[in-house]
């Protein structure tokens, strides 16, 4: 069997860009949750079976303790911020999985859930629905994937090492020196991503890396600049790796046969009414 996990959160920000404004009968914008239903539903049509679905319940994380300077929800467009709890509530109610976060992050959901139906033999494959870098460190040979549904890419181990010239196992590594501007820490002056590459490529984590430039041998530029800001910066290097590094202990589910589909629950039938009621009030391109 295949397992698909997906990154709610992301699929409302896609769907709201993407599709018109719906209001329902109250006024309510509800058209991003309309989308993600469909498109689910969609991959339900295709052939998924095992379905989960991670998302944030608030932006903010433990990650946001550690951090001061960590992504929060700050900015989120209002219509779109309201309909968290209904993409929520709706999924519940259509009978799939759902892992709405609270202290964790949707992404340590869904390396959580990758981790654990990874280990069941049953499994051919997981695939974790999401583009986002972060999930790249899930990533195990062609077994567990990342998917882009949106542009309908597959991402196994090859492909993470031909994006980031590293393997899956530095991603977190790869990411506290180059930095995350979504997620909000900087990374570490000096250090690009050919760079980091060349030298994760190498040694694999930070703590590997030589800590005489002597050692190194590497034909990149400034190798000895970047080692200085990498001993000078040493404590916030290994914050931002801890920043990436996602949780994978979670314990949401003992067994896959828990993300088993088999059709929406009766509360299903006053939601599905309510969207398919809503109105259009504006296109993607009137946002």
């Amino acid at each position: 069997m295949e397992v698909h996990l997906i990154d709610g959160t992301y699929e409302l920000f896609r769907h709201f860009y993407a599709w018109p404004s719906m209001r329902d009968a109250d006024g309510n914008e509800v058209g991003a949750v309309k989308g993600v239903l469909a498109s689910i539903l969609a991959m339900v049509k295709e052939g998924a079976t095992h379905i989960g679905v991670a998302t944030d319940h608030v932006i903010e994380s433990f990650r946001n303790d550690l951090w001061p300077g960590y992504k929060t929800g700050e900015g989120i467009d209002p219509d779109l911020w309201q309909q968290f709890p209904l993409l929520e509530e709706a999924l519940q109610a259509m009978g799939i999985v759902t892992w709405a976060m609270t202290n964790e992050e949707a992404d340590d959901a869904l390396a959580s859930a990758a981790h654990i139906a990874a280990l069941d033999p049953r499994v051919t494959r997981v695939l974790i629905c999401t583009p986002d870098k972060d999930l790249s460190q899930c990533v195990q040979g062609t077994r567990v994937v990342q998917m882009d549904r949106r542009k309908r890419e597959i991402r196994d181990e090859a492909g993470v090492i031909a994006k980031f010239g590293v393997p899956p196992a530095s991603i977190p590594d790869y990411l506290a020196l180059v930095g995350d501007a979504a997620d909000g820490y900087p990374g570490l002056r000096g250090w690009g991503a050919k760079g980091t590459a060349a030298v994760l490529a190498k040694f694999g984590h930070l703590e590997a890396i030589p800590k005489d430039i002597a050692d190194w041998q590497l034909a990149i530029a400034n190798p000895r600049g970047m080692n200085e800001t990498l001993r000078t910066n040493w404590d916030n290097a290994i914050l931002f790796r801890t920043l990436a590094r996602l949780k994978t202990d979670l314990p949401l589910f003992t067994n896959v046969d828990e993300l088993h589909w088999t059709g929406p629950t009766p509360a299903f039938e006053a939601i599905g009414t309510r969207l398919d009621k809503a109105k259009v009030t504006k296109s993607p391109k009137q946002r």
